[in-house]
């Protein structure tokens, strides 16, 4: 019998993955590795999946994916074979006003297939600040802001790199406010005030960030959900578009 796939899934494992300044960033990964193989070969995959993740741990990016599922895929002789791999990543980030350093943390993952179709998509979840343009509206003093998860998952186009750090600093600029790990007083009073400047509801978010994402030369197909996690609400705001369905 033909199995639709076999393989590992939420395996923890070191891997360093390339920075765009050059360096290479430690951290652990939560992967899934999968193969579509055809009904006579019974053997295990596990051995394979650990020996070829072995081999590219120490330099993980989005461009090594097809020569690592390309190597999964011969080994096993696979029909296809596929990829994801969720971590976190680091960033250091100056406060606005007193230049503080602190690191911020972003779930970024790869995901790939190759095989029947040859697939690759990056994602990150970026945390901003939103603030609700009708609170400001019908207020005579403040208005209520609260901290929304932007995600975002994109196609490169062609052979195409994209950075983490461009993926996360085109949705930081597309909130009230972005956030920061550390802040003093006088960044405290900076990014409140801008905020309250740049009110923004989740629909506004996602079709900011949908707009940059178009205008991206390097982007061939993005998703993008908003969740705001309400701060006079029990319940979450959520916004999605699929860039499919823009075209149509």
């Amino acid at each position: 019998m033909k199995l639709d796939a076999v393989g590992i899934t939420n395996v923890t494992y070191p891997v360093r993955i390339r920075e765009k300044g050059g360096a290479l960033q430690n951290t652990v990964a939560t992967i899934s590795l999968t193969a579509r193989m055809p009904s006579r070969l019974r053997q295990s995959c596990v051995s394979v999946f650990t020996t070829v993740l072995s081999k590219y741990r120490q330099d993980m990016h989005a461009t090594v994916f097809p020569e690592l599922l390309a190597s999964v895929r011969r080994e096993l002789e696979a029909e296809q074979a596929g990829l994801t791999m969720a971590f976190p990543y680091f960033l250091a980030k100056e406060a606005p006003v007193s230049k503080t350093s602190s690191l911020m943390e972003y779930d970024c993952a790869f995901e790939g297939t190759v095989g029947r179709r040859n697939q690759l998509f990056v994602r990150v979840t970026v945390p901003v600040t939103t603030l609700c343009p009708c609170s400001k509206e019908i207020s005579a003093a403040g208005a209520h802001n609260q901290r929304a998860e932007v995600c975002l998952k994109v196609e490169p186009r062609g052979n195409k790199f994209i950075w983490l750090e461009d993926l996360i600093g085109l949705v930081e600029a597309c909130g009230s406010c972005e956030l920061f790990a550390l802040l003093k007083r006088p960044d405290e009073k900076f990014v409140t005030e801008a905020a309250y400047n740049n009110p923004m509801f989740v629909e506004d978010v996602v079709r900011m960030v949908a707009q940059k994402a178009q205008a991206h030369p390097d982007i061939a197909w993005f998703s993008i959900g908003v969740e705001s996690f309400e701060s006079i609400h029990k319940h979450s705001a959520f916004a999605y578009v699929d860039s499919r369905d823009l075209t149509e």
